[in-house]
């Protein structure tokens, strides 16, 4: 215990507080800017995807049990019925002529942005 009190203290180390500091805040900023980046690249991507010079697409599907589902393929201009169920798949018919473009989906509607949003809130009793 004597012992302790004889010892000399060991210095603590200068911290520069102006460098720790500009460290942290450059840090945040590259993880800030990564999830900009992140962000642009998963839109740009999800715009690819968009079915441009395909020629098969599923136009509709509809489940009718819980293994079961029926489904209408576009391809190369015509329209098929698909059964699809644990046995496989099965043609149940091949709508002649063009495929109707009518009842195609469009492009989607841009979403709704917030403050719109926000005001539409607001608006309703």
């Amino acid at each position: 215990m004597l012992l302790a009190l004889v010892a000399p203290v060991a210095a603590a180390p200068d911290i520069q507080v102006g460098g720790e500091l500009a460290r942290v805040l450059i840090s945040l900023l590259g993880i800030i800017a990564l999830i900009f980046a992140a962000g642009w690249m998963s839109r740009r991507l999800q715009a690819r995807t968009s079915p441009g010079g395909r020629r098969l697409r599923c136009v509709e599907s509809m489940a009718i049990g819980a293994r079961d589902r029926l489904l209408i393929i576009e391809a190369d201009g015509k329209r098929l019925l698909i059964g699809v169920g644990q046995g496989g798949m099965r043609t149940l018919h091949v709508y002649e002529g063009n495929a109707a473009t009518g009842d195609a989906p469009g492009p989607n509607p841009p979403p709704i942005g917030f403050g719109d949003l926000l005001a539409r809130w607001k608006r309703t009793p």
